[in-house]
């Protein structure tokens, strides 16, 4: 009776033996061993960080230089916004310049020429004003020292302003200078190709030559026109 129990037992134990044996030869732990149970403690007491810990450190950075780029955006914009309406400001204060200096430029011009106008006026108004109709001599003089006043009034104004009238007689003839009417025979003492006479004052503003002068150039007699 106790063979035959014994028989039992291990003929029930036989396949239990065989996994055992099966799962040592193949490298794999038994579920209850204690090379699993150090394991299974190795990995419960492991002191590494969680994963989220170093994302959510590159995000700060990543938030904290988007945050530094912007402002620096907006501040370079605010400054090109005022330069752009600098730009802007000095080109009206410049065009508003040009404008008046091409209106006002001759005031100073003009305002002695209105001098030369007061006398103008003023001598025809003592003529017409003073002297009998039969006084023709009277008349005559008070003209003349009239014009003689406004003479002096005018080459005192052109030379205050820079404008000078060009006396060519005898230089040697300048096509930027002299405007040729005619040659005329080269007289006693008067060099060919010099200026004989002038029909016409030039002026010159500045040593700028802003009206020729109409010339007679002298020539040798055969080749007068």
């Amino acid at each position: 009776m106790a063979a035959r129990l014994l028989w039992a037992v291990r003929r029930r134990m036989q396949p239990l033996l065989a996994s055992s044996a099966a799962c040592d030869g193949r490298g794999w732990l038994h579920p209850f061993s204690t090379a699993t149970q150090r394991t299974a403690g190795e990995d419960c007491n492991s002191e590494d960080p969680p994963d989220e810990l170093g994302p959510s450190l590159a995000e700060r950075a990543l938030k904290l230089k988007a945050v530094k780029l912007e402002k620096e955006v907006q501040d370079l914009t605010v400054r090109y916004q005022r330069a752009i309406a600098d730009g802007e400001n000095i080109r009206r204060r410049t065009q508003r310049c040009v404008e008046d200096a091409k209106i006002f430029g001759i005031q100073s011009f003009c305002k002695d020429l209105v001098e030369v106008a007061d006398i103008l006026e003023k001598t025809t108004e003592c003529i017409s004003e003073e002297t009998e109709p039969g006084d023709q001599k009277l008349i005559l003089e008070k003209i003349f020292r009239g014009l003689s006043l406004l003479e002096a009034k005018l080459k005192s104004v052109f030379a205050k302003h820079g404008l000078e009238k060009m006396t060519p007689i005898g230089d040697k003839y300048d096509p930027h200078e002299h405007e040729l009417i005619c040659h005329v025979p080269a007289g006693v003492g008067v060099q060919p190709g010099t200026v004989a006479l002038v029909r016409q004052d030039g002026y010159k503003l500045h040593g700028r030559t802003i009206r020729l002068a109409q010339v007679e150039v002298a020539v040798e007699s055969q080749r007068r026109l």
